[in-house]
């Protein structure tokens, strides 16, 4: 894919914690429901709707199932969401994620992201970076800080920094550090950085990445 450096390289990137979720959510289907996995693809394929959002109310309204559940067999009837509970599945879609963030007019952002990836790796052995769909989270114990192309000119790097007044010694947040109201949405995302190039990942963004990464202890 013609990507130089971090972004194609052997164990980039980790597997999601929600992928264990949806594995135990799996093997706990038949006993909580009466029917396996393969059991309700071929139920939905015979006497569901055809379209994956009827299906996703038929199975609420009809089968009394919650929401998270309605959406996940919606999508594996339909042949999707598989990365969702396979380890090596994810981390192979979790590539074309990161692709798919820095298509198009949003490909010129991509030399932000890896230098933005390299930086929160680098911060140690314990930060795994498990992208999404739209976003690129970083873990320790929790979600610290994420990377999102929020428009074709800048790239948002969010920041966990709930904590900060009473744990951080890095001192008072500068005007650069935009608080996003996460604190008060109990969001772990609370503030994020705007970087429009390379050349803005200065010391600033670095001393507030880490406060965030060690904040997370």
């Amino acid at each position: 894919m013609g990507r130089s450096g971090a972004a194609r390289a052997e164990g980039l990137y980790g597997v999601h914690p929600g992928v264990a979720m949806v594995q135990k959510w799996v093997a706990e289907l038949k006993r909580k429901t009466g029917r396996s996995l393969e059991d309700w693809v071929t139920l939905i394929k015979k006497d569901g709707p055809k379209d994956e959002k009827s299906r996703r109310e038929w199975l609420k309204s009809k089968h009394k199932l919650g929401t998270n559940s309605a959406w996940w067999l919606a999508e594996r009837a339909d042949g999707k969401g598989g990365e969702d509970s396979d380890p090596d599945s994810y981390l192979k879609a979790a590539e074309g994620y990161v692709e798919e963030q820095y298509s198009g007019a949003k490909a010129l952002l991509r030399p932000i992201y890896d230098e933005l990836l390299s930086l929160s790796r680098s911060l140690g052995e314990d930060v795994k970076a498990c992208p999404c769909k739209t976003i690129v989270p970083f873990y320790r114990q929790h979600v610290f800080a994420q990377i999102k192309p929020t428009t074709n000119t800048r790239v948002d790097l969010g920041l966990c920094l709930t904590d900060y007044n009473s744990k951080s010694k890095t001192g008072k947040l500068p005007k650069r550090v935009i608080d996003t109201g996460g604190a008060a949405k109990k969001d772990r995302i609370t503030h994020r950085i705007e970087i429009k190039s390379i050349g803005e990942i200065d010391a600033d963004v670095k001393k507030w990445l880490r406060a965030a990464y060690e904040l997370d202890e």
